[in-house]
């Protein structure tokens, strides 16, 4: 009937994984569905799910499947090099996954810390950047990101993207950062203004602008040390 949803068991082999994951959850999938996805197809007397199941019976596991060769898998009736690539490739994916470390949060606890984090990024340009740090309630960065680029003179500041951007970071803080090529530290009219343009309208969305930096190559200015705020 138009419009309605085929049971399970009326779908084919080789479909149900796929609508199992789009309807269940990947958690409900076991170790040979998962494969079958990768496999896409079985053969004319064959499901992908059976020869997933075949393929993980003989490898005994996911680490040792790992651990196969293309020409390896490629042993396996109804494995050519296309499946054998991206069985590989998914494995690998998993591998890198697991090796790479948990990103620990930044605490934000002094104006040096922002100025750590930022004067690699924009201390030493010739061109004015503007940049947001967004934060969590413990003050740890949580995402930061690029809000203009402009010349030597100056950069401009869409104050409508940076809560766009607070927002679907879930912020509940954020700091200002802009470095000035000219190595001058003081800000300027329109540093001062566009600060507390974002500070007023952060008050109004209960997303507090902790802080504006200004960094040069070695040395940084910072709104709340000098009372600014």
């Amino acid at each position: 009937m138009e419009g309605s949803h085929f049971a399970i068991k009326n779908w084919s082999e080789d479909d149900k994984p796929r609508e199992k994951l789009m309807l269940k959850g990947k958690d409900s999938l076991s170790d040979a569905e998962l494969l079958a996805i990768l496999i896409g197809s079985g053969s004319r007397n064959e499901s992908a799910v059976a020869l997933s199941q075949r393929i993980l019976a003989a490898a005994k596991n996911l680490n040792a499947l790992g651990k196969m060769s293309l020409s390896q898998l490629m042993q396996f009736k109804g494995i050519g090099e296309a499946k054998a690539v991206s069985i590989v490739a998914a494995l690998e994916l998993g591998r890198r996954q697991r090796s790479e470390e948990v990103v620990k949060l930044k605490k934000i606890t002094s104006s040096k810390a922002v100025f750590d984090i930022m004067q690699p990024i924009i201390g030493e340009l010739p061109h004015e950047e503007f940049w947001v740090l967004f934060l969590n309630n413990s003050n740890k960065v949580i995402s930061k990101s690029q809000l203009s680029k402009g010349g030597i003179a100056g950069t401009v500041v869409d104050m409508r993207l940076v809560f766009k951007l607070g927002l679907e970071n879930g912020a509940t803080g954020l700091i200002l950062c802009h470095n000035h090529p000219s190595g001058e530290l003081n800000p300027s009219n329109a540093d001062k203004q566009i600060t507390h343009k974002i500070k007023t309208a952060g008050e109004i969305l209960d997303v507090k602008v902790l802080d504006h930096l200004i960094i040069t190559e070695s040395k940084y200015y910072s709104f709340v040390d000098e009372g600014i705020f």
